[in-house]
């Protein structure tokens, strides 16, 4: 069923675990920042052994589904294996779920058991009597008075005397389910993506070997689980490569974990790259007049560098010159003081992100480099090279991966990763799963020479302007927001309309701040959406973007909204992707009187 080399071609993960903890029994596996909690190898697989037991006698038995309601914790890697190791199928909810929402999954998964903690509780508890088969939840922390919860050690309790963990796990095989991911939908209610232990190590197997993962690197921990590219980064790949995890809690939290753990991998979505730059821009920008001139200068100059290095162009000598001046006395103690300077990969996706937010790292010399795929390709499809990033392109499909430009421009893959299909949806699966293995991604790109993807936009998302013209929303989203900090999202209209809008929401900790430094004493998100200073301000912001943009794809008029958008919510997926056609319906008026 496997081998001995959990990098190439080991059958499961629970292999691959059991692999771990013969080769690395002492190392250490998952810990907090503070080191409060620190489990090696062995510890964490006796807490599997036992939790597993308990799942067994709570009557879960092979293909039985588990939720996962967890914060980023040492216990969702035990409870997560103890469910392959029982034979069930764990399924991560995120943490901004309703309980609608987490009943919707509970009925469509046919959940059998919840495992959750407190601060979620209540939660899981109003969406309990809607899951008609769940039969347990049990609480990892202090329930305190809630009624029919178990605790860890009254689960691990229920364990029959005879359950067996090493012949449980050996029943698992390549083709069986090792996770549902419920996509975070855009449009209609999420669809559950079937993942097999083939999908995902095979994804891991092709993106390690491109990001280069070696054993006794470090990771974070901090992205919801639910979302492929938590489980594929921070969970799949330190058991494939023995790699160290620690859980961030709190994702506002991850720059001072950044600096605490100094990750030699580390994954975000664009907006966690957006704040660093305006982070570290404030920060210059708070620099005694000739120290502030002297980095901007040098980031210049670097930009410079970076700009006739993408070109492939020569880079003078004294250019180099400086650059290299510049990278020992100003660069490296950035990358130092961000915490990225033992960091051998970087990577962005999950979203399009601005090429000068890229282009901005490549020149504190952090080669930012763009990874895309989706939940139905466990997050895997192209991926830069860290010595060969095209910055605007996704890269060169990973090794191991097929890719192919349909007639209208729709990106198809095939491969191992992709999905075996939608669960209870065998209609939607065969909308976008071909019968010989192509999958219809949905995005629509264009492949260079040198064969890097370019992506130009969701097929269903282009905008046709009144006069015919097809434009991407997302390529002048990136543009404005990479305008100016003050903006936080942008969401562009213009489908069938004279000419393009843009509902724009304020940066929720760059606004208020810039805001004080003006003078403006109400730093409140709503008032500052109104104040003129601001609309004036973001206005520049919109102007310098649309400089960049052709005239047909310009901004005309822009509202700014009062309030923000956050992630789950009514206007972005967890993922914080646009909701398109539900901020359509919601700013119905506002986006009329922009026309008006």
């Amino acid at each position: 069923m496997g081998t001995t080399d959990a990098t190439t071609a080991v059958g499961t993960i629970l292999e691959v675990f059991r692999d771990g903890l013969r080769d690395r029994p002492d190392q250490v596996l998952v810990r907090t920042k503070d080191d409060e909690v620190s489990w090696t190898w062995r510890e964490v697989g006796e807490r599997v052994t036992r939790l597993a037991g308990g799942l067994r006698g709570l009557g879960v038995e092979r293909g039985d589904t588990v939720g996962l309601l967890l914060n980023n914790r040492p216990e969702f890697l035990v409870a997560d294996l103890a469910t392959l190791t029982a034979g069930g199928v764990p399924v991560s909810v995120y943490q901004t779920s309703s309980p609608d929402q987490i009943a919707y999954i509970g009925q469509d998964a046919e959940l059998r058991v919840v495992v959750t903690e407190a601060m979620y509780l209540d939660r899981v508890l109003a969406a309990r009597s809607s899951i008609p088969g769940l039969r347990h939840v049990i609480c990892v922390d202090d329930a305190g008075d809630a009624q029919d919860v178990l605790t860890l050690d009254a689960a691990e309790a229920a364990a029959p005397d005879d359950f067996d963990a090493v012949a449980e796990a050996a029943q698992a095989g390549p083709d069986d389910l090792l996770t549902l991911i419920y996509t975070s939908g855009t449009t209609g209610p999420p669809k559950g993506v079937e993942l097999t232990h083939r999908n995902q190590l095979a994804a891991i197997r092709q993106i390690g070997q491109v990001a280069r993962l070696q054993a006794g690197g470090r990771v974070i921990s901090w992205l919801p689980a639910a979302h492929i590219a938590e489980r594929g980064a921070h969970y799949y790949a330190p058991l494939v490569f023995g790699l160290e995890i620690t859980v961030c809690p709190d994702p506002k939290q991850i720059a001072a974990y950044l600096a605490a753990v100094r990750p030699t991998w580390f994954f975000a979505v664009p907006r966690i790259w957006e704040k660093l730059k305006s982070g570290l821009e404030a920060m210059t920008g708070a620099q005694p007049e000739e120290q502030r001139a002297a980095v901007q200068g040098a980031i210049d100059a670097s930009l410079t560098r970076v700009r006739l290095l993408q070109a492939g162009e020569p880079v003078p000598d004294e250019l180099e010159a400086a650059f290299a001046a510049a990278d020992e006395r100003i660069f490296a103690p950035l990358r130092a003081r961000l915490g990225l300077d033992a960091a051998a990969a970087v990577n962005v996706g999950a979203a399009p992100t601005p090429a000068p937010v890229i282009e901005f790292f490549h020149a504190l010399g952090i080669p930012v480099a763009e990874i895309w795929g989706m939940s139905e390709t466990c997050a895997c499809g192209t991926l830069n090279p860290p010595d060969a990033i095209r910055i605007g392109s996704v890269g060169p499909v990973v090794p191991g991966m097929e890719m192919r430009l349909d007639e209208d421009g729709e990106v198809l893959l095939r491969g191992e990763p992709v999905m075996r299909g939608y669960r209870n949806l065998p209609e939607k699966t065969a909308e976008v799963l071909e019968d010989d293995g192509w999958y219809r991604t949905g995005d629509v790109g264009r492949i260079d020479e040198d064969g890097y993807l370019w992506i130009v936009d969701r097929k269903k998302e282009l905008i046709i302007s009144a006069g015919g013209k097809n434009m991407s929303p997302a390529n002048i989203e990136a543009t404005v927001k990479s305008a100016h900090p003050l903006i936080g999202q942008v969401c562009v209209i213009g489908d069938a309309r004279p000419y393009n809008t843009a509902l724009i929401v304020l940066d929720a900790d760059l606004a208020p701040a810039w805001a004080a430094q003006h003078g403006i004493e109400d730093t409140d998100l709503a008032a500052l959406a109104v104040h003129p200073d601001v609309v004036a301000e973001v206005g520049r912001g919109v102007e310098a973007a649309n400089e960049k943009l052709s005239r047909v794809e310009g901004v005309k008029r822009f509202e700014l909204v009062r309030g923000d958008w956050a992630p789950g919510g009514d206007e972005l997926t967890p993922t914080m992707k646009l909701k398109r056609k539900p901020i359509g319906e919601k700013y119905a008026a506002e986006i009329e009187a922009l026309y008006g």
